[in-house]
């Protein structure tokens, strides 16, 4: 490494949010609130430049701007797989593009005032659909965006449809710009990128026949567009000066998924996948249990919260045989959201019905903050979860760990140890995976319960 002098360039660059140990960018001392500036003195404007220019190259030169200001120069020499090992702490020097649509249902626009500032942030950012799965609209594409992402062949990229009526799309987004919908797909279909669709349905604007001929033209872009997710619309209780809507009925949710599952069997036949796939809440709107794994086919909107319960579900039948006949006197607590509720409570009356010794209470958290409308776990307070659980007496508690963001934070801004203190409980952070979910109800991993009896639970959490 080496120092620079003064140099004669604008210095912006792409902060560094976390290193990751034992990568080479650790080996290199680069810390958080480093910058890259420039790769091969290429200057490095967002993740796009950093990602493209470093993608296949085994050997570039990096410059970074330490946070005290040196300059340095490395010389980055990498094997076959092996990743530079950085986070950043912003898509872009620039920050993020914002959306400029109005929606008649977005969710922001529904949240109180106080919370902290990062969930006010209507972003429509491609560079995030690029890289975390977000989901962008494509009415704020600048000519130069969609000419970039043509160019560099960025994909796949999840699109928000919601309506292919240009009429009915614009009416729900409330930007003209959301007419131009075909010619966009056909470009990027045309260019060979990668798109996943998703349909918000809200009833009596882009519900029946609208729906379904929005999933039928969609179809027509396969195999470029490989997925379309149907979700409900949420609405939270503050709405005051908002479009007049409403939630969908359980007999409707049955309607949706009953010509839903005929629509699935017709795309089986036609392009060997289901292709259109169904959001978690509908089912339980509808009362209907999840449906197998086979009909999500590889997941590929499993992050937008389709498919879950079923690989749930999948992941605890397959551990099932593992788990004990027995332990030693197993106190502790699940904590969910009313979506989720029916499902774990069926599940924790197996488990404890299988392992004698076992005991697990089960506490589904009604969504006061948001109104009791919103029913999904990941938008649960920990003001909610505080007001509702009680003095738990120091014993464990699960919380799926949606409930968090990457800062360990609640929607409130609370976090674990203030919750731990309200509540008089130990906290176990889990994923959403069947079998973690069973170690932490074992407090051991699988691996470990080899006989009929297990004793020595130990604690998984984070305090």
């Amino acid at each position: 490494m080496s120092g620079w002098g003064v140099l004669n360039i604008l210095i912006k660059g792409l902060p560094v949010a976390a290193v990751e140990k034992g990568s080479i960018a650790s080996e290199m001392e680069i810390e958080p609130g480093d910058r890259i500036l420039s790769i091969d003195g290429r200057e490095i404007n967002d993740i796009i430049d950093f990602q493209y220019y470093t993608a296949d190259e085994p050997e570039y030169t990096i410059l970074i701007e330490k946070a005290e200001g040196e300059i340095w120069e490395l010389e980055i020499i990498r094997s076959e797989g092996e990743f530079l090992g950085l986070e950043m702490e912003t898509v872009g020097c620039g920050g993020l593009k914002t959306c400029q649509n109005n929606c008649l249902f977005c969710f922001i626009a529904q949240m109180p005032a106080g919370l902290r500032k990062s969930l006010y942030d209507k972003d429509d950012d491609y560079r995030l659909s690029l890289t975390q799965g977000s989901f962008i609209t494509l009415t704020n594409l600048s000519k130069e965006d969609f000419e970039r992402i043509l160019k560099f062949h960025l994909s796949p990229l999840y699109i928000s449809v919601h309506a292919w009526d240009p009429q009915v799309r614009v009416k729900l987004m409330r930007n003209p710009r959301a007419a131009d919908l075909l010619s966009q797909l056909e470009r990027l279909a045309a260019a060979g990128i990668i798109m996943h669709a998703q349909i918000v349905v809200v009833p009596g604007y882009n519900d029946g026949l609208i729906l379904w001929e929005t999933v039928e033209r969609l179809s027509s872009f396969w195999p470029a567009l490989q997925s379309i997710a149907v979700v409900p619309v949420g609405l939270t209780k503050y709405r005051q000066g908002l479009a007049d809507l409403r939630s969908f009925q359980s007999t409707e949710a049955r309607q949706v998924l009953a010509e839903g599952s005929s629509r699935q069997e017709d795309f089986r036949k036609r392009y060997g996948y289901n292709l259109v796939y169904f959001s978690d809440e509908f089912y339980t709107l509808a009362g209907r249990g999840f449906p197998p794994p086979e009909v999500y086919d590889d997941f590929p909107l499993y992050e937008n919260g389709v498919g879950i319960g079923s690989k749930f579900t999948a992941e605890l039948e397959s551990a099932w045989e593992l788990l004990p006949t027995a332990l030693e006197g197993r106190s502790l607590h699940v904590v969910t959201g009313i979506s989720a509720g029916g499902f774990l409570e069926h599940w924790l009356e197996r488990l404890q019905s299988r392992i004698k010794g076992l005991k697990v209470s089960l506490h589904v958290i009604r969504n006061f903050f948001f109104g009791e409308t919103v029913t999904v776990a990941g938008l649960l307070t920990a003001e909610d979860l505080a007001g509702q659980l009680g003095d738990l007496q120091g014993e464990e508690f699960l919380i799926p760990c949606t409930m968090q963001n990457a800062d360990s934070l609640f929607l409130d801004n609370h976090d674990v140890s203030w919750l731990e203190e309200k509540v008089n409980g130990r906290a176990v952070v889990v994923g959403i995976n069947g079998v973690e979910f069973l170690e932490s109800i074992l407090g051991a991993g699988l691996q470990e319960v080899g006989s009929d009896e297990f004793t020595g639970c130990r604690y998984r959490g984070t305090s």
